[in-house]
């Protein structure tokens, strides 16, 4: 047993006859070396497990390493020490200890030295021969080694000392090193050598084609780069001199290579372009080519707009564009949140339904100014060809892209807000379906990869926030499902007033010149203009008529009659002329079978006038007013209940021998049709065959079955509004709508007494002056009452026409 002083390796292992340099820094390590020095320079070297570790012990180490001398130690100014060391034989660890020498710890090992047997047999020979064949062939495959590094080999005769010299040159792993180093056999070195040579030399060969093969590349590109100067040359000496095709062909190059286009969409312009430098630059093909690339790559590929995320900023720009309108303000900052906390985010597909001038695409501007994205609006009004939304193929003279890629290379973002304007104008004819079209467009699960016909590459449009306007949802039932609804019913008196003073009086001060103070508008006045000149869900005739007030007003200033004009509802009528409307039926006195119904359109919420008067005939039913079917049948269905009930509502069943009924609903060339006019129907019969008077400052709405049940409605906040205009003071709306009045502003609750209703019976007691008493009638009553006796009962006309 012999005691050297010890020094770990990292990442390297030491073989017998191996002359290497070391750079050793830990302070043991140094001292070993030191210690050595002061003896005998013989030192063991022995290789760490982990190579980390910074101050290994027994377990950290392998078992196995070489008992080498020290040739030359140089210390370095950093404080390391370049050594220069080579291995004379193995040994193997037997304990290991720590010395302190000079003040200084180092690891002194007691190793055994392994001796290797000679071993000479005709196999050890010819597996000599093989090892110095493999590592010539290794040698000349590797960069690092010197090509002549296998014809120094052939002088070894030892067995062991071939391995380990081998071993040494060979570019395996520290555990696979140490493996070769552990073997005492120097046959089993030999093959595991091999073995690993023939390893390393798959892999080589891998190495050598992909080189050779990267360079043929090089060269063609190379050749090919030679062969287009040439071209550009000749093709310049042809077109003149000037060469602008030639650059024109490279702008376009430039413009493929540093876009950030698709893999997909780069193939594209690569093979359009590839084509366009072998035409002629004036041919037709070469325009059309010429054409697509402008488009394809006038797209916003990879550019996009930086998002805002600050809520609270965003609700104030809300906030300060539009007044009301809370639930739409609420989904926006809603969908702003999410994309703040998330940063990715499917654009979602709002649609804003409402009458018209409500504020519907402005809110679509307020809501991109909220957000931080560039605003493209495209109106769908009229629209009916397909390629309109998905582009014309190339194959058709004059074909363009749609008007999807069209908005977003005008954007130059791939991220906007895309206001698709009057969705539901859209048309259909022997051209496509348009807005069959558009369901690949708004479809959150299918826009990421949308399809032009122009350029038949794939478009992400999942970025894209989108947002429709329509004034009903008069929409294939496809595209309503892909969109978010949220209704814009209209507005109230009091939030128009607010409207017109924040922001319609000073848009249109500005727009017609006029200087601070020339024109004021009265709050009194303001709301005898929107009472009696405006009858609107929205505000877009309010602001006509305040610019009538605005034109007639610089009118005389400019005449010289005044130097501002006030406007006051004492003058009101002198700038806006004779009042249009009306405003409140509640001093009209009550009228026998007149009823006020309320009516949902496509403008908004309407009064709607239902009269019945009794006339000589025979029990029919007749209707005037262009009514549609839904609701002639809501007529003959309130006929056949009003007659089944009654004696219950004191009218004799008799008068139905010798009277007709009469429906009117003036405004006759007016179209109404619709499921909610059923208990005003109701009520006005009774009301004309008991003779009661019904209130005139009561409206209703609802739709009555056989049975009496009144059901739900739709439309509840428009119709609510048209009654608070018509100076309604009782609103009857059906028991079922009763939840709907959570999402109604409490300034029309206020004004309105809203009575929930579950059956004709409450209808008649709220709405008639007076209560109905029933009456006995028997059959025998009923055929006394026939007009000859003893002859058959006259049969009723029939009410259904």
């Amino acid at each position: 047993m012999n005691v050297y002083p010890l020094l770990p390796l990292r990442d390297i292992v030491v073989f017998p006859g191996m002359v290497v340099p070391l750079f050793v820094g830990r302070e043991k390590s140094v001292a070993a070396l030191e210690s050595a020095m002061a003896g005998s320079k013989d030192i063991f070297l022995l290789a760490q497990l982990d190579p980390g570790c910074d101050d290994p012990d027994r377990d950290d180490l392998y078992d196995t390493g070489v008992v080498a001398s020290v040739l030359q130690l140089l210390k370095l100014p950093d404080g390391t020490v370049r050594v220069l060391v080579e291995g004379h034989r193995r040994a193997t660890l037997n304990n290991l200890r720590t010395e302190t020498v000079n003040g200084t710890d180092l690891l002194v090992a007691a190793v055994d030295p392994v001796e290797d047997e000679p071993v000479a047999s005709a196999e050890v020979s010819a597996m000599m021969r093989s090892v110095v064949d493999q590592f010539t062939e290794y040698a000349k495959l590797s960069k690092k080694m010197p090509q002549d590094a296998g014809t120094t080999l052939g002088d070894i005769e030892e067995a062991g000392k071939l391995a380990d010299a081998v071993a040494s040159n060979l570019a395996a792993k520290v555990a696979d090193k140490q493996a070769l180093l552990s073997e005492i056999d120097a046959l089993k070195r030999l093959e595991m050598v091999l073995s690993f040579m023939e390893g390393e030399l798959g892999v080589l060969q891998v190495e050598r084609k992909i080189r050779g093969r990267v360079k043929r590349q090089m060269e063609k590109t190379q050749r090919e780069y030679y062969l287009n100067e040439q071209l550009k040359a000749i093709q310049s000496e042809l077109g003149g001199g000037d060469g602008e095709e030639t650059n024109e062909i490279q702008e376009l190059q430039d413009k493929i290579e540093t876009l950030k286009l698709s893999k997909e969409a780069r193939a594209k312009a690569q093979g359009e372009l590839k084509k366009l430098k072998t035409m002629q630059p004036m041919s037709a093909e070469a325009t059309v080519i010429r054409n697509y690339l402008d488009v394809l790559l006038g797209l916003p590929w990879g550019k996009r707009s930086k998002l805002k995320k600050d809520i609270a900023a965003a609700q104030g720009v809300l906030d300060a564009d539009h007044y009301a309108l809370d639930k739409v303000k609420d989904r926006i900052v809603e969908y702003l949140a999410v994309q703040a906390r998330t940063n990715k985010l499917k654009g979602p597909i709002l649609c804003l339904v409402g009458p018209p001038g409500v504020g519907k695409t402005s809110l679509g501007k307020s809501i991109a100014k909220a957000t931080g994205r560039q605003f493209v609006r495209q109106s769908l009004g009229g629209v009916r060809d397909e390629a309109e939304i998905r582009g014309h193929r190339r194959t058709y003279i004059g074909s363009l892209p749609g008007k999807i890629v069209t908005n977003l290379r005008k954007a130059g973002a791939s991220n906007p807000l895309f206001l698709l304007d009057e969705i539901d104008k859209l048309g259909q004819d022997f051209r496509g379906d348009p807005a069959s079209a558009l369901l690949e467009v708004l479809d959150p699960e299918q826009n990421a990869k949308f399809q032009d016909h122009y350029l038949e590459v794939d478009i992400d449009l999942s970025d894209v926030m989108f947002v429709c306007t329509a004034n009903s949802l008069n929409l294939p039932q496809a595209l309503l499902d892909r969109m978010e609804i949220i209704r814009l019913e209209g507005y109230t008196e009091d939030e128009k007033v607010e409207i017109a003073e924040r922001h319609l009086i000073a848009k249109q001060v500005e727009a017609h010149g006029l200087k601070p103070g020339e024109f004021v508008l009265e709050h009194d006045a303001l709301r005898d203009l929107i009472r009696y000149y405006t009858r609107e869900a929205g505000v877009r005739t309010l602001e006509r008529e305040i610019a009538r007030l605005a034109r007639k007003s610089l009118r005389k200033i400019l005449e010289a009659k005044e130097t501002s004009v006030t406007i006051t509802p004492e003058n009101l009528s002198d700038y806006a002329g004779v009042r249009k409307f009306r405003h409140g039926v509640s001093d009209d006195e009550n009228q026998v079978g007149a009823v006020t119904g309320l009516a949902w359109t496509e403008v908004g919420g309407e009064l709607l006038t239902i009269e019945s008067v009794t006339v000589p005939g025979k029990g029919a039913v007749r209707t005037t007013g262009k009514l549609g079917e839904v609701m002639s049948e809501g007529v003959q269905m309130a006929f056949s209940f009003v007659k089944a009930r009654s004696p219950a509502y004191g009218i004799k069943p008799s008068v139905f021998h010798r009277k007709d009924l009469h429906i009117h609903l003036p405004e006759g060339a007016v179209p109404k049709d619709g499921p909610s006019a059923g208990i005003g129907m109701v009520t006005a019969m009774v009301s004309t065959l008991t003779g009661i008077p019904v209130r005139a400052d009561v409206a209703m709405t609802g739709e009555v079955t056989l049975r009496g049940r009144v059901l739900a409605i739709g439309g509840l906040k428009e119709k609510l509004l048209a009654a608070l205009r018509g100076g309604i003071k009782t609103v009857l709306i059906p028991e079922e709508n009763r939840k709907d009045l959570v999402e109604i502003p409490a300034a029309i609750l206020e004004k309105l007494e809203i009575v929930p209703v579950s059956h004709v019976d409450e209808v008649l007691a709220r709405a008639l002056t007076a209560p109905i008493e029933p009456i006995e009638w028997t059959e025998a009553d009923d055929l006394a009452s026939q007009p000859t006796a003893g002859a058959p009962a006259a049969q009723p006309a029939p009410t259904a026409h």
